[in-house]
């Protein structure tokens, strides 16, 4: 079929809007949760190291939970654009459908952070979540921060799927990964890696500060780690799907680029 011809995946779009906004929804309540003025977690885990830790790590279950659920099984749950990039200069993702997919995840980090303002002042307290520079940092260094945790990111999503024995545990990769980043990074960047996750509660809060930061560090952080594949050499650019799990059901031919 030519690929005018194609029907456009609606299915698929619609199933990564959704997904991203239930990132965004979940994982950012959990951070209010953890972090927010007057949060009876703040009393049971007072170490903000130790709640950094859980934070990251049920944040990253969560990415993984979307990709293993049926929203997953249809549009592959990139959720993060700089997924999609990766997956697209990779070439597993034509640009129309690249195009298609980050605008179905801005579109539902936005639509996503909606209900955060149901959290009311505990949510204010942290600007719903919304990612900012840590006291003290400059922006050099949470530029580097963010740079760092999305190279980390897309090198170990790579990794296991370009392995046979390792691509049916990668969403197991999510949880432990954000864990560490978050615990390590996020008092200098927040740990966004992700720039649709950043736009949501930017949105609703009117927090901008260094808003440019989490949409240059995650690409520079992509860029890198699809520069590495490629000097490592073909057979480490042998990724096959443009998919975290279900790697089987492609219902509109999307998720193995040009054919």
């Amino acid at each position: 079929m030519d690929p005018i011809d194609r029907p456009v995946p609606w299915l698929i779009f619609g199933a990564e809007l959704l997904g991203t906004a239930l990132l965004v929804a979940v994982g950012l309540s959990l951070v209010i949760l953890s972090f927010g003025n007057g949060s009876p977690i703040i009393k049971l885990i007072p170490s903000v190291g130790w709640r950094r830790l859980i934070t990251g790590f049920l944040f990253g279950t969560t990415g993984a939970l979307i990709a293993l659920s049926p929203l997953g099984k249809e549009s592959g749950a990139h959720i993060n654009p700089v997924v999609t990039l990766g997956f697209w200069l990779m070439g597993k993702l034509r640009i129309s459908h690249a195009i298609g997919y980050i605008l179905s995840q801005l579109t539902g980090a936005v639509l996503g952070a909606l209900p955060l303002l149901a959290w009311g002042e505990m949510g204010r307290s942290v600007a719903y979540g919304a990612t900012q520079p840590g006291a003290g940092y400059g922006f050099v260094s949470v530029l580097l921060g963010e740079t760092a945790t999305t190279f980390a990111l897309i090198v170990g999503l790579f990794f296991f799927l370009r392995h046979r024995r390792l691509r049916s545990f990668t969403p197991a990769l999510f949880p432990v990964l954000y864990a560490v980043m978050v615990f390590a990074e996020g008092p200098i960047s927040g740990t966004s890696t992700n720039p649709a996750r950043s736009l949501g509660p930017a949105v609703i809060s009117g927090a901008w500060q260094g808003w440019w930061i989490y949409w240059i560090g995650p690409l520079l952080g992509t860029f890198l780690g699809v520069a590495m594949y490629r000097c490592m050499g073909p057979r480490w650019l042998t990724i096959e799907v443009a998919k975290l799990h279900h790697f089987g059901h492609d219902r509109y031919g999307v998720f193995r680029g040009k054919r």
